[in-house]
């Protein structure tokens, strides 16, 4: 067994390894030092040769929440442009497309945000029934990140998509099945169970067969995950300086209604 402790853990064994995010008191949402850490899991898990299928999970009610507004939107990098500083806050969650092997989200809970991008960019998804998920970053006055707007068309369709982008709307784990966001819905109990059920049955299949499949599909649908984050963050940056946004997260935070101005 591989283990790396930290706010976010690696773990594998028999073939199948676990990136978990551990910080429930915080929603595993995406301070720095859940994303620096969650980097080196991410590394680790690329890195090991034995390993067939990655589940990624979390700790506590939520998958994850997304961005810290407390923490900030963007990581700190003496030279970088305001896009490359917002684009810098999902590079540690990006880093999954560089896994060869499947990767399963076991989505424990809530899944918002960047949260929502790190479930989008896992292979397949198992969701807590009981959860919320989707990208509600237009009801706080920002554009969207992590590829978000790139991803969820080609999962759900145009017109699914630009309804859940446009509104901020969050769905259930029921309805997130239905449209074709999550594989399946299951009592937060059993999400494990059922992530681990399904990477045994990947690791069980021929490996190269099995990684050479997920390299065709990614390259028969364009995913071009990376470049779309890259547009993203530019204008996610230009939100982030409006007043807008400012309101937005002030809201947010006092638990009241935003009043946008359109500056």
């Amino acid at each position: 067994m591989t283990t790396t402790p930290d706010a976010v853990r690696y773990e594998a064994h028999d073939r199948i390894g676990v990136i978990t995010l551990d910080r429930p008191d915080n929603r595993n949402s995406m301070t720095p030092e859940l994303l620096d850490a969650f980097a080196r899991a991410s590394a680790a898990a690329r890195a090991d040769g034995e390993v067939r299928a990655l589940i990624v999970t979390g700790t506590g009610s939520c998958f994850s929440a997304g961005a810290d507004f407390k923490a900030g939107l963007q990581r700190d990098g003496e030279g970088l442009a305001p896009d490359q500083r917002s684009y810098a806050m999902y590079e540690p969650f990006l880093s999954l497309l560089d896994i060869e092997v499947p990767v399963i989200g076991a989505l424990n809970g809530h899944a918002v945000g960047g949260g929502f991008g790190l479930a989008l960019v896992c292979d397949v998804r198992i969701a807590a029934v009981e959860g919320k998920y989707g990208a509600n970053f237009v009801a706080v006055g920002l554009a969207p990140g992590m590829a978000i707007t790139h991803l969820l068309p080609r999962l759900v369709g145009v017109a699914r998509a630009s309804e859940l982008l446009f509104t901020g709307r969050l769905v259930g784990g029921a309805e997130a099945e239905r449209l074709g966001i999550v594989n399946r819905a299951v009592p937060a109990a059993q999400v494990m169970d059922e992530a681990m059920t399904m990477a045994r049955t990947i690791a069980a299949n021929a490996p190269f067969a099995v990684r050479a499949t997920k390299a065709a599909i990614r390259r028969g649908l364009g995913l071009e995950v990376r470049a779309a984050a890259r547009a993203e963050a530019h204008d996610q940056a230009a939100s982030l300086a409006m007043d807008d946004a400012r309101e937005g997260m002030s809201a947010l935070l006092a638990k009241r209604k935003p009043v946008f101005k359109g500056r």
